[in-house]
C-alpha cells in the first residue's frame, strides 16, 4: 500500500509559513438553512479568533504529493467559488472551484457523493470547506488534477468521494453568489496552472472535418473528445463531453468561430488537457470561420500533409502518441546510440496566392542533447531532395531548449511569411544528429494563417 501522508499544522507555524488569508469581512449568511447558517457562523468565528486557519487554494494544492494521498489532520479550511455545474450532466458527483470570481490564480476539484449538486453549489457560490479529516490527492492516480476527497482507495493512491453525511458538516456555502468572469486566454496560453478554473478560449473554432458530428460520438460509452483549434496561434486543446450530458446529441457549431468558456481539466487518464462545458450556451461562435491556409495537429496519427525526406541515416520522421495534445511529429537519431542523420519534414505546398499577409506558428519540445532543429521555407521547391532542390531560407523561430522535460512545450512565436505571399511556399523542419549528439524533437500544431 502506498504511503498516506498526514498534514498536521500548528497554528503559529501555519501563520508563519503559509501566509494564510487575512480577511476580516466574514459576513454571516441569512438566506440559507438555520443549521447550515450556524455551522458557517461557527467556522467564521473560528477563523476570526485564530482557532482555525483559512488557506488559499494554492496553499492547499501544495500539500499534494505525486502518487500519494495526503490526510489533513489540522483545523484548516479553504474558500472558493464554484465554477462547474452538473445541471446538464456533463459533470458527475464533483464540482470545481477557484480562488476568486475574477482573475483567479488557482482551482481545485471536489468529489462528493451527491447528484444534482447545482441546486446547492450553484455557479458562483462562495464555499468554505473544512479540511480536517479530508484528503488531498487525485481521483485517478497520475491524472494531474488535484482533488479534495473524503476517503482513500484500498491502494492508498487515490481519493474517493466525500459522503453526504461528511459533506453536511465539511462543505459550507455562504449566502454569497458572485458572477464568475471567465479568464480570457488564447489557446496557446492555457496550461496546467489553469486546471480547475473557468476559462474563455478566444478566437477558436471546431475543425471543418468535424462538420455534421455531435459533441459525443454515439459509439462512446463514457465521453468524447473533440479538437478545438485557434484562429490566432498554434494552440490547441480538446473539448471533452460526457456521454450522459443532456447536449450529447447536439451538433458541433462548426459554422463559425468565436469563444468557448469552460472548466479546464484533464482527461480520465491525464494524457490530455481538456475543457469541459457547463452548457452549450458557453460556446459562442458568432464570427466567420478562420480556416487556415495550412494546419496539422497530427490528429490522424499520420504525416499525410508532409513530404518525409531522408538525406542521411536510418531514422525517419514519424508520429508519436504524445503531443500538445497527442499525437505529434517526432524525430530522433538515437538508436542504440547517437547516429548521424539529416532528415527533413516538409509541408505539402501551401497556396499563398490569395493573401497579402501570412504567419507561421507551431510548438516544439526537445529532450536530450544534440544539434538544434532548424526551420526553413522555399518558394521553388519541386518535392525532390531538399539539399539540391529549391532555394531554402532559414526562419527565425523560438524552439524549446529544456532538454530535461517532455512537458516544456514552447510556442514558436509568429513567423512572418508576408515576403512570399502571392504564390506558393513550402515549410521545412530540418533535423540533424551526429555520433556525439542526437536530440529528440517533437513538433505539433503547425499553422499558417493569412489575410
Amino acid at each position: 500500500m502506498k504511503l498516506i501522508k498526514a498534514i498536521i499544522l500548528i497554528t503559529f507555524l501555519t501563520a508563519a509559513n503559509f501566509s494564510c488569508v487575512q480577511d476580516d469581512d466574514f459576513s454571516i449568511p441569512e438566506s440559507i438553512g438555520l443549521e447550515e447558517n450556524q455551522d458557517l457562523t461557527e467556522l467564521l468565528t473560528q477563523i476570526n479568533n485564530g482557532a482555525l486557519d483559512l488557506m488559499t487554494i494554492s496553499q492547499v494544492k501544495s500539500f499534494f504529493v505525486d502518487g500519494e494521498v495526503t490526510l489533513i489532520e489540522s483545523n484548516i479550511a479553504v474558500k472558493g467559488y464554484v465554477v462547474s455545474s452538473d445541471m446538464t450532466g456533463n459533470f458527475y458527483k464533483e464540482f470545481y472551484m477557484q480562488d476568486e470570481p475574477e482573475n483567479p490564480t488557482a482551482g481545485i476539484k471536489v468529489v462528493l457523493n451527491q447528484v444534482d449538486s447545482y441546486n446547492q453549489f450553484n455557479i458562483g457560490r462562495e464555499v468554505y470547506i473544512k479540511l480536517q479529516n479530508l484528503y488531498i490527492g487525485e481521483t485517478n492516480s497520475g491524472d494531474g488534477v488535484t482533488t479534495i476527497g473524503g476517503s482513500v482507495n484500498q491502494y492508498g493512491d487515490e481519493v474517493e468521494e466525500i459522503t453526504e453525511n461528511m459533506a453536511v458538516s465539511s462543505i459550507l456555502r455562504s449566502s454569497n453568489t458572485s458572477a464568475i468572469v471567465p479568464l480570457s486566454l488564447n489557446l496557446s496560453e492555457i496550461n496546467d496552472s489553469h486546471i480547475g478554473m473557468f476559462v474563455s478560449a478566444q478566437s477558436v473554432q471546431f475543425p471543418n472535418t468535424l462538420s455534421g458530428l455531435t459533441y459525443v460520438n454515439p459509439n462512446d460509452d463514457y465521453d468524447t473528445q473533440r479538437d478545438l483549434e485557434s484562429c490566432v496561434d498554434s494552440g490547441a486543446i480538446k473539448v471533452e463531453t460526457s456521454a450522459y450530458a443532456s447536449f450529447q446529441d447536439n451538433l458541433l457549431p462548426t459554422q463559425g468561430s468565436g469563444t468557448l468558456s469552460a472548466v479546464v481539466t484533464r482527461s480520465y487518464d491525464g494524457d490530455d488537457r481538456v475543457m469541459m462545458l457547463n452548457s452549450v450556451d458557453d460556446a459562442m461562435f458568432n464570427s466567420e470561420r478562420c480556416d487556415p491556409l495550412f494546419y496539422d495537429n497530427f490528429a490522424g496519427n499520420n504525416l499525410n500533409n508532409w513530404h518525409v525526406k531522408n538525406v542521411q541515416g536510418e531514422q525517419l520522421w514519424e508520429t508519436t502518441p504524445y503531443g500538445n495534445p497527442a499525437p505529434s511529429a517526432k524525430m530522433s537519431g538515437f538508436s542504440g546510440g547517437s547516429n548521424p542523420n539529416e532528415d527533413w519534414l516538409i509541408t505539402k505546398v501551401i497556396d499563398l496566392s490569395s493573401v497579402t499577409t501570412a504567419n507561421l506558428t507551431f510548438q516544439s519540445v526537445v529532450r536530450y542533447n544534440g544539434p538544434a532543429l532548424s526551420v526553413h521555407m522555399s518558394t521553388d521547391y519541386n518535392e525532390g531532395d531538399p539539399t539540391s532542390d529549391g532555394n531554402w531560407t532559414e526562419l527565425s523561430v523560438t524552439l524549446d531548449t529544456d532538454t530535461d522535460s517532455w512537458s516544456s512545450w514552447t510556442d514558436s512565436g509568429s513567423i512572418d511569411l508576408s515576403s512570399v505571399t502571392g504564390g506558393n511556399v513550402y515549410i521545412a523542419f530540418k533535423y540533424v544528429s551526429t555520433t556525439s549528439g542526437s536530440a529528440t524533437y517533437e513538433i505539433d500544431n503547425v499553422l499558417v494563417m493569412g489575410e
